[in-house]
């Protein structure tokens, strides 16, 4: 992913919230935050997030219980994308994204016509897990509407196949469909390549991709 992508943060099963170029995005308890937490850990003005020339920085507002970068407390500090963002018991993720992996189809009927057909070089969209996780990958899609499989190289590779942004088959070595899905949901390194307009062997998801993200969750928090 480019350092110049759309910068996002994300909160599953919440939407991504695009940061805005100028001014400050607060972040805390209180209604009056650009990103509210529910957190009761969250102080109600806990930190904020300000763009700068060659970046953005998070600055802690005086926080009771602290903010977290990394596992690391911060007064203040430059993110870098895929950087984990802890305030209060909510986990954030910084994300610098790809502008061709958010756009939406802008002719979802010609790529449906052209399913089998394998896209023009240059068209699949790769990127590296440790900046963009799975499921901000996930998310980014379904708010593309995107047609297409990801294909993730991870400790368990796979594939995702999705029509619209919603899942409909996903393959591992050894598992299928919602189950397979998940196990890619939950990588926590590697590659990831996404190729537009890729066809589907079979149908056998029939959830969204919140629905999927909420089990991934809560398989990672049985495992821990």
């Amino acid at each position: 992913m480019a350092a110049s992508g759309t910068p996002m943060l994300f909160l599953p099963p919440r939407p991504p919230l695009a940061l805005p170029a100028a001014g400050a995005l607060v972040i805390g308890r209180s209604r009056s935050c650009e990103l509210t937490l529910t957190s009761p850990d969250a102080s109600r003005r806990h930190a904020e997030i300000v763009p700068e020339p060659d970046g953005f920085l998070i600055r802690d507002l005086g926080s009771t219980n602290g903010t977290y970068v990394n596992g690391q407390r911060i007064e203040q500090q430059r993110l870098a994308s895929g950087d984990r963002i802890e305030i209060g018991g909510d986990l954030l993720t910084f994300c610098q994204v790809d502008p061709a992996l958010d756009s939406p189809d802008t002719d979802v009927e010609k790529a449906r016509t052209q399913l089998m057909e394998r896209p023009a070089l240059g068209q699949c969209i790769t990127g590296d897990l440790a900046e963009i996780p799975p499921f901000a990958v996930l998310q980014i899609l379904e708010m593309g509407r995107k047609t297409g499989v990801l294909e993730v190289d991870a400790e368990a590779p796979g594939r995702l196949w999705l029509v619209d942004g919603a899942p409909v088959h996903a393959q591992t070595k050894t598992q299928h469909g919602f189950d397979a899905a998940v196990t890619i949901a939950n990588a926590a390194s590697g590659r990831f390549s996404f190729e537009p307009s890729r066809a589907a062997p079979e149908r056998t998801i029939q959830a969204t991709v919140t629905e999927l993200l909420l089990e991934a969750s809560r398989q990672l928090d049985e495992a821990s």
